[in-house]
């Protein structure tokens, strides 16, 4: 007999089974995965009647056999060696075509794919590979193989990445996008690398490290650079950029960076390697002259004028009627939460700062914290306006699109925090730390070549749907009862899984 079990887990998770009875033992035919939300589990559920013709009916198979009792028995016995299969057919044949095969270890290949199918600590990798594909690797030879990848294989597979961004931008890198995010370590103790600094991921209680990103048209990955945690982000760019130019002997390309990453060093040091650019600006902290200048104009949707500066540096100013009301209503919420806040009392004069919406915070009698009305009100002046500092020659059109494009690095940040679980970090050793960032670095070049493909074939298959699809496609090793020989066989496809294979051109 076969059916499915529901197996409740320590964790709060569960796990889909199909299990045989047929000798009078239970026996797990194939775990279909683990979930914890009752909409996961309604479709592992379903996936896993979709399993059931191939374990009852001979038609499913291209084989012939002569007894359909030979034929089930040797069906069972096959079955019990069943494992997932479609990671390794889709990010498999990637993994090779990015170059990534020629770092000879097999234990890469299998942590940079598990990663973007069951990501998580190096211990459920370990139980995932076990588990799911059959294959058994300690935790310990894992840790063991990060601290020979961190002077081995790393900058290979860095260069790898960068030589298949390159070929797939067909040697047209002429924009890089620059930003810099956090990594937070569950470990509360602090080293030469792990330091208490500000935290993006709202944990300045834990140990960070600064990770900064570059990245290419379409969010292609070109390279990164780990900072030590208490690290001031302005001063990561220069480093990052300079590296990258003699790495890479690049021509001149355009840098594009938020605002966050705008000051006098940084712009002096794009200049010096010749590097145009374009800044995201901060209108309120120009000088007196140049605000005067900027709200004198009279504004309408799409309104574009530009402010000349000194070293050939412009200011392009846009007005967007939609921004307008998007950052009217982004106060007022700033408002609302301080107002209820100091209801509450929970405000004080530590509070009194200005991050966010804090600046309109003050001291009222010399006691009190208030709210600055007046403040707040003349900010809607600056509703709808977005500012951009570059020295390129490009079109003001062309820079706001250039910029517009700075997304792509923050998809990149948010695909790593969440889809990778790159955070929290479990490592401890500074080695450790940066092979596991190399590793979710190459996993994402994965991610963003399998978007790429689904986008070009027009499959209108999302990369989320194309991962979750992969992981119950399983192959079964079946004993011929003929010539006795062993075959591995696809069981039976679902439509998107088999139109993702085809349009993916890979053979099965």
């Amino acid at each position: 007999m076969v059916f499915i079990r529901r197996k409740k887990n320590k964790s709060g998770s569960s796990s889909i089974q199909i299990i045989d009875k047929s000798s009078g033992k239970y026996l797990v035919v194939a775990t279909l995965g683990c979930v914890k939300d009752e909409e996961q589990e309604r479709l592992l559920i379903e996936q896993a009647y979709e399993l059931f013709p191939a374990l009852t009916k001979q038609g499913q198979f291209d084989f012939k056999f002569s007894e359909d009792d030979v034929f089930i028995q040797q069906l069972r016995e096959g079955f019990r060696k069943i494992h997932v299969v479609g990671p390794e057919l889709v990010l498999g044949k990637i993994f090779d075509d990015v170059g990534y095969s020629n770092i000879p270890d097999s234990l890469f290949r299998h942590l940079v794919i598990t990663r973007l199918v069951y990501p998580g600590s190096k211990l459920k990798t370990a139980e995932y590979l076990q588990q799911y594909k059959g294959i058994y690797i300690s935790t310990d030879k894992i840790y063991r193989y990060l601290d020979k990848f961190n002077s081995t294989h790393q900058q290979t597979a860095i260069d790898l990445t960068f030589k298949h961004t390159k070929q797939i931008l067909e040697d047209q890198i002429t924009v890089a996008f620059y930003d810099i995010t956090t990594l937070y370590f569950e470990a509360s103790d602090e080293d030469d690398l792990r330091k208490l600094g500000f935290s993006k991921d709202g944990k300045a209680q834990n140990p960070q490290v600064l990770l900064a990103l570059l990245v290419g048209t379409g969010g292609q990955p070109l390279a990164y650079e780990v900072f030590e945690g208490d690290t001031f982000e302005g001063h990561t760019l220069i480093p990052v950029i300079q590296a990258f130019k003699k790495k890479y002997k690049l021509p001149s390309l355009v840098v594009v960076a938020d605002a966050g990453l705008l000051s006098k060093e940084n712009i002096t040091g794009l200049i010096g390697l010749q590097y145009p650019f374009i800044l995201g600006a901060r209108l309120k902290n120009e000088t007196e002259k140049v605000k005067a200048q900027i709200l004198e104009e009279t504004f309408k949707d799409g309104k574009t004028f530009t402010i000349q500066k000194e070293n050939n540096i412009r200011l392009i100013v846009n007005y967007s009627a939609k921004r307008a009301r998007k950052d009217e209503h982004q106060r007022k919420q700033g408002l609302e939460r301080l107002e209820k806040s100091l209801r509450t009392g929970k405000l004080t004069k530590n509070h009194i700062n200005n991050r966010g919406y804090n600046k309109y915070l003050t001291i009222k009698n010399e006691i009190t914290v208030a709210i600055d009305y007046k403040a707040y009100k003349a900010d809607s002046k600056w509703n709808g306006l977005k500012g951009y500092v570059t020295n390129s020659g490009l079109t003001e059109s062309e820079i706001i699109d250039n910029y517009r494009h700075l997304w792509t690095i923050e998809k990149a940040f948010r695909i790593s925090k969440t889809d990778l679980r790159i955070r929290p970090v479990y490592h401890r050793l500074e080695r450790r730390i940066k092979t596991h960032i190399c590793i979710a670095f190459c996993s994402y070049k994965i991610y963003k070549e399998l978007e790429r493909l689904l986008a070009i074939k027009k499959t209108g298959i999302s990369v989320e749907r194309a991962l979750r699809e992969l992981q119950t496609i399983y192959q079964a090793m079946v004993m011929l009862p003929k010539s006795r020989k062993k075959a591995n066989v696809l069981l039976p496809l679902n439509e998107q899984q088999a139109a993702i294979l085809k349009l993916l051109e890979v053979k099965f």
